[in-house]
């Protein structure tokens, strides 16, 4: 009885020392100091730089692909060739009405002969006038037929070309949808041509932003690659139907001067200035990775300069921003707020406190986006 009680006992010991050893676990966090941010009612949205136009191409026909003859990224020159199917049944089949034609070409002729002579004999008299007609009548329908066989080779001909999928226009490809060995049906997209010139940038905007977004009549674009420098936009199309999966409506934002530096697929940032008469509000701006989820309540962790122990605050979320979440209720000015590593801490928990690194400035909202009351 004396070794079961003497384990219990150890057991309970080591249970206590490591609970002891837990609660003392002192986590290093990144924190930031709350301060006031001057915040414009300003709308930024994260949109791909498309092509005004682009354009699926497939082959007319149905066949076999041979051969493909571009990649994603390439560029092409109109009616430089993109791909092949394989012509083996589209060739035969134009030798066929060559053949054909061949055919009623020596009939006409025959026919043509067969006239002339009928009509020797019946200026002697020696034929009647119906068979004279009769002659005349094989030699028409061997004109027919000889056109028939024309205009039926002449279709053989465009359908073996259509075998040859060519640019209609100089662009870029920037997407391939079929390759070599697949049968394709007439009209079935094999590439997609983005063509060169004017380039907009595609966003989403919430069902709530419709009017804001309608009203503006210049907005600024910004290039993650490149965010010192922006360019002017304006709205050229905003979608009437909201998209089924994000409840969002589509919009496209023309961007006439970009240069060669907008390429297709960069991402870019759409800035949406509000109007004149808003103010500039006062608020605490945190980053995004500072907020923690409670029973349905959106809290911040709060760190005591004294103790160094942190705890739970819950907080009222005004707006998520492009570089932040703005908090208006819960924090006052020059608490320490966690900003990372919030989802491993418990109240009361002793932490090491590290500033957080300072935001690059091409992360700010640039002033001159800014209304004029506003700057």
């Amino acid at each position: 009885m004396k070794a079961p009680f003497a384990m219990t006992i150890a057991v309970a010991l080591l249970g206590c020392t490591q609970a002891q050893e837990s609660k003392t676990v002192v986590r290093f966090v990144q924190t930031q100091v709350a301060a006031t941010a001057n915040l414009a009612d300003i709308a930024v949205y994260s949109g791909e730089v498309r092509a005004r136009y682009e354009t699926d191409l497939g082959f007319r026909i149905a066949g076999k692909i041979a051969t493909r003859l571009v990649d994603v990224g390439a560029t092409v020159r109109k009616g430089q060739a993109l791909a092949r199917l394989d012509p083996t049944d589209n060739q035969a089949s134009t030798d066929a009405m060559r053949a054909a034609v061949s055919a009623a070409r020596i009939d006409q002729q025959f026919a043509a002969a067969e006239l002339e002579r009928y009509r020797s004999l019946a200026e002697k008299s020696f034929v009647s006038k119906t068979a004279l007609d009769q002659r005349q009548a094989t030699l028409d329908a061997a004109k027919a037929r000889l056109e028939q066989a024309e205009a039926q080779l002449s279709l053989s001909r465009n359908q073996l070309g259509y075998t040859s999928l060519t640019a209609d226009q100089d662009g870029v490809i920037t997407a391939v949808m079929g390759d070599a060995g697949q049968v394709v049906s007439a009209g079935q997209p094999v590439v997609r041509l983005a063509r060169l010139g004017e380039k907009e940038v595609l966003i989403s905007i919430p069902e709530t932003r419709l009017s804001a977004t309608r009203a503006a009549k210049e907005v600024t674009v910004r290039m993650w690659a490149d965010p010192t420098r922006t360019y002017t936009g304006r709205l050229r199309e905003l979608s009437p139907i909201a998209d089924a999966g994000t409840r969002t409506f589509a919009a496209r934002i023309s961007v006439p001067n970009a240069g060669p530096a907008v390429a297709l697929g960069m991402t870019a940032n759409v800035l949406f200035p509000g109007t004149a008469n808003q103010a500039l509000r006062n608020s605490i701006l945190l980053p995004l990775t500072a907020l923690y989820r409670q029973n349905d309540k959106t809290a911040v962790w709060v760190v005591d300069p004294k103790t160094n122990q942190v705890a739970l605050k819950p907080v009222l979320v005004a707006q998520f921003r492009e570089n932040g979440v703005e908090i208006t209720e819960g924090i006052a000015i020059g608490d320490i707020v966690v900003t990372a590593g919030v989802n491993k801490l418990v109240a009361g928990q002793i932490v090491r406190p590290q500033p957080a690194p300072q935001a690059p400035a091409a992360a700010q909202i640039p002033a001159a986006i800014l209304p004029t009351a506003q700057r």
